[in-house]
């Protein structure tokens, strides 16, 4: 965790349902993902609440970006912070499931429930043509995707291994039923041993 500097807040509880509400808010303005709503949570965190300084603000960012995992997790850590600010790790941990709860609350639940109407709504022509509509676009930035993972790998006397189990990969998935974990763990075993 970020290690506070010498920084000292008092909150009550209506502080923390604000700090909730906010992030109830912003958890549905995030549609590219909450590092889009940034400048928004600095207002709020830095410039009108006061809760954390610039420096605690950035670090939250930069630590939780270089980690492994879900670039969310820098609202942990801000939540963490302002925790920490206001009292003790045990106010931290509290701050911390604040504003995970806050981001993730509406976020999910919209998923879940657009999801499950979806599904439940699946012989409708509209979710049809939704469905064959998004079709080429999430396999266009698949491809996308795919293309620039495998743009640095473009020595063929060097990395042909490499192509030739993407290539093996394509052909098992568009010709068989072989769940892609098998083939996940195919990889992770040749990646593993160096092979690929």
């Amino acid at each position: 965790m970020i290690a506070p500097t010498v920084f000292s807040i008092s909150m009550s509880w209506s502080d923390w349902l604000s700090m909730w509400l906010q992030y109830l808010m912003l958890s549905l303005l995030s549609i590219g993902g909450a590092v889009s709503t940034l400048p928004d949570m600095h207002r709020y965190l830095v410039d009108q609440q006061r809760w954390l300084t610039d420096a605690q603000f950035n670090a939250s960012v930069a630590i939780a970006q270089a980690a492994p995992g879900p670039n969310v997790l820098f609202i942990a850590l801000m939540g963490w912070n302002v925790g920490v600010n206001a009292g003790s790790m045990w106010t931290g941990l509290f701050g911390m499931i604040v504003a995970m709860t806050g981001i993730l609350l509406p976020s999910t639940t919209l998923t879940y429930v657009a999801a499950r109407w979806g599904h439940e709504n699946r012989d409708l022509l509209s979710v049809r043509s939704f469905k064959l509509g998004m079709a080429p676009i999430v396999i266009g930035l698949l491809l996308a995707t795919g293309w620039i993972m495998a743009a640095s790998h473009n020595s063929p006397s060097k990395d042909w291994p490499l192509w030739a189990l993407t290539a093996a990969c394509t052909l098992v998935v568009w010709r068989t039923r072989l769940h892609l974990l098998w083939l996940l763990a195919i990889g992770a075993v040749l990646g593993g041993t160096g092979l690929v």
